[in-house]
């Protein structure tokens, strides 16, 4: 290899030497030459030629230079690394998959020089070995050495123009680990392969039933089974009420295509006009929720028959279903008494609303498995659970219908005689305290319950609360008897009339003072002077004690709701006027019932006996359960009750007596005429309440019967209730074949 001419000066040959220039092109795009100063050429990158000595000014320079470029990468370049290799044709970097800080640094160190024999010489003159090719330009674009995209021309590692390094690129990402992300990759795989085989088993095991149990669910259809209600009947079992299978008669207003036609078809059946029907056809919203009404009841318990008439019609919207109705063969027949129901057979008054829980049953199901669209209809072989109704128990009451009509007849008659507003009458067993009858005036058709007005509703027996004016007068005698105050042959001297507080009483049949009367004449005359006069001797204690003995002020427990208690004042409450009125009967308050029931404990040798209603109760089973015993207790002695009997067979037998209407011929009455008011809220009401309460046969009394009348005016009992007791007796004695008294009542005498 012949040796370069070395006198040759470094500046030319530097300029001969292109590849050095191009290997130190830097990341801006230039060339040693274009950013370093002169003395820096290709020649002289901190290695001496072979014929030079190192130049220490450069490798100061270089140093510095290095040292700035650590302070930019935060002291993390490293040395050592090989310098950047040029390509062979445009003087690009060469491309490598990874870039680091010592890339940086290459734009700075010199390249070694080429060991190859006449790389100098050769390469001068060859394009794109030592500088660019013709027409190729010097200054590239550099490349981000982590993104690999290139950078806008001028722009280097280092900003020649201002002296100082640029910022740093970000840091690189890290190359993931194969390895690694197949394990995790793997363990995911199995994790999820297990959740899988896991949640099949519980489908196939644990979750089967449920969701075998759903499908089915899905396919079973519920057809409710009605209970029926329990019948109730008379004494000796005629029916008084019972339930019978009935339809109903709904519309879906939703499906109605023809208001006016569906209207006419329909009224002729249901007993409706055609203008009554149609506001339920038409369609409507829901007040509350706003939502599209499906349902609307046209009629409720339509006979079979006329149901089926209705059915084939086949009207749009119309639906035509299972109902129960209860049917009342005697309409009106101790309506008051027995009650009625609502339209879903639930009791609402009287005996159907005191006992509903015995008479309403237990409603059964029948569940069946369908199919689906046309094929919705029993499955055969398919799941089916019936459960059966359990229809209501009925209930054997003691009234006798055959007395029952009587008693409402004849008294419905004299209600209209006397003009009454309204009136009661109780039919009471003295010796079992059975109720054998009991009659309201007005009343209504259970039936048709719902077009009655609400006064004629009320059971007036239990529920009208009273002053039993001198009906009030037997219990005084009863208690004086027993107390040993008076005897059965005593007479009491009266006069016109008593004052007591700043109230004077008087007597309708008035005496010269100093009159003795006897107790017949007391009852005959209904003497208030004699009256509150044994009253005075009895005390105000023993006549409340006697008055509470008898059943007053509480209610009787009968079995009908809504009965009142009466009221009774505490000795401590009377004033100067209460020992003049309480002993007539006035400043008190009472029912028709509770006094009825007081006169049978006079029947009945002196024992009280409650008054009761159910006589027994008759299972679906046929099975019969009589209720408890009544209860009862005694309040005066049989001698007295006989005596206290015998003094009011006056009342309807002696000269001038008020209850000679109550007259029985053939039997021996007795009994006693009263006149009071009536309380309402605690006040008294204009007109008056006129009353009879008698029992025969006197000498063996066997039925005990109370009339109530309120009339506008005034209601003497004797004229107003009197003939109506007499009709009621003589039909119930007749009926029970009771045989008429052997011996005529006793001669009295009134006074002296």
């Amino acid at each position: 290899m012949a040796r370069r001419d070395t006198d040759e000066p470094a500046e030319r040959r530097g300029r001969r030497s292109g590849i050095g220039d191009a290997r130190a092109f830097t990341p801006r795009g230039r060339t040693t030459r274009d950013g370093l100063p002169a003395e820096h050429d290709g020649r002289s990158r901190g290695r001496t030629a072979p014929d030079e000595a190192p130049d220490p000014q450069a490798e100061a320079e270089l140093q510095r230079r290095r040292a700035e470029l650590r302070m930019v990468r935060g002291g993390r370049a490293e040395e050592g690394r090989p310098p950047q290799r040029l390509g062979r044709v445009t003087g690009a970097p060469r491309q490598r998959p990874r870039r680091d800080e010592d890339d940086y640094e290459e734009d700075f160190a010199p390249e070694p020089p080429r060991r190859r024999a006449g790389a100098g010489a050769a390469g001068r003159g060859r394009p794109g070995v030592g500088r660019p090719a013709f027409g190729e330009r010097t200054r590239t674009a550099a490349r981000d050495p982590r993104r690999g995209d290139r950078l806008p021309p001028g722009r280097g590692r280092l900003d020649q123009r201002r002296g100082r390094p640029s910022a740093p690129p970000p840091e690189p990402p890290k190359m993931g680990e194969p390895r690694r992300r197949l394990r995790l990759a793997t363990a995911l795989s199995l994790i999820l392969f297990a959740v899988i085989g896991i949640r099949l088993v519980q489908f196939q095991l644990t979750d089967a039933p449920a969701f075998a149990a759903a499908g089915l669910k899905e396919r079973l259809d519920e057809v409710g089974l009605p209970a029926p209600r329990g019948a109730i009947y008379d004494r000796d079992g005629a029916v008084l009420v019972k339930s019978v299978e009935a339809r109903f008669v709904g519309v879906d207003p939703e499906l109605v295509t023809d208001v006016r036609g569906t209207a006419v078809a329909l009224a002729p059946l249901l007993g409706k006009a055609p203008s009554e029907l149609e506001p339920l056809l038409q369609k409507g919203r829901q007040e509350v929720s706003g939502a599209k009404i499906r349902f609307r009841w046209l009629l409720r318990g339509l006979d079979v028959q006329t149901a089926n008439t209705v059915r084939a019609l086949k009207l749009d919207g119309i639906i035509v279903d299972r109902d129960e109705r209860r049917d009342l063969p005697g309409q009106d027949l101790a309506a008051n008494l027995i009650g009625f129901t609502g339209t879903d057979m639930n009791g609402l008054t009287g005996i159907e609303a005191r006992f509903d829980d015995v008479l309403r049953g237990r409603n059964g199901e029948l569940v069946y498995e369908t199919g689906n669209g046309q094929l919705a209809k029993p499955i055969p072989g398919g799941y089916r659970k019936e459960t059966p109704a359990q229809p209501g128990s009925s209930l054997m009451l003691t009234i006798d219908w055959d007395v029952q009509y009587q008693t409402q007849k004849i008294l419905f008659e004299n209600m209209q005689k006397v003009k009454a507003i309204w009136g009661a009458a109780v039919v009471l067993d003295a010796r079992t305290g059975e109720l054998i009858a009991q009659a309201s005036y007005p009343t209504f058709n259970a039936a048709d319950p719902f077009d009655a007005k609400p006064e004629q509703l009320a059971d007036n027996a239990s529920s009208m609360v009273v002053d039993p004016g001198s009906v009030h007068k037997a219990i005084v005698l009863s208690a004086a008897l027993e107390e040993g105050v008076v005897e059965p042959d005593s007479t009491v001297k009266v006069g016109p009339s008593i004052k007591k507080g700043t109230q004077t009483y008087w007597d309708s049949h008035q005496l010269p003072e100093g009159t003795k009367i006897t107790l017949p004449g007391l009852m005959a005359f209904s003497s208030n002077v004699a009256t509150i006069k044994i009253a005075d001797k009895l005390g105000a204690a023993k006549l409340y004690e006697y008055q509470k003995l008898f059943g007053l002020g509480q209610p009787t427990g009968i079995g009908v709701p809504g009965e009142s208690a009466g009221m009774l004042q505490a000795p401590e409450d009377w004033s100067g006027t209460s020992y003049g009125s309480i002993p007539i009967g006035h400043e008190m308050a009472v029912t028709p019932l509770q006094m009825a029931a007081a006169y049978a404990a006079i029947a009945n040798d002196g024992v009280w006996v409650q008054p009761h209603l159910i006589r027994k109760t008759i299972a679906p089973d046929g099975k019969v359960t009589e209720p408890a015993p009544p209860k009862s207790h005694r309040v005066i002695s049989p001698e007295n009750a006989a005596a206290l009997r015998e003094i009011m067979e006056a009342v309807t037998s002696a000269d001038q007596a008020t209850g000679h209407s109550a007259a029985l011929p053939g039997y021996r009455i007795a009994g006693k005429t009263g006149t009071g008011s009536q309380v309402v809220d605690g006040k008294y009401v204009k007109g008056e309440v006129g009353s009879f309460i008698g029992m025969a046969p006197a000498e063996d009394p066997r039925y005990v019967i109370a009339v109530f009348v309120k009339t506008p005016g005034v209601g003497a009992g004797g004229r107003v209730a009197g003939p109506a007791f007499r009709d009621t007796m003589a039909f119930t004695l007749r009926h029970f074949k009771v045989l008429p008294s052997t011996v005529k009542s006793p001669e009295f005498v009134t006074h002296y």
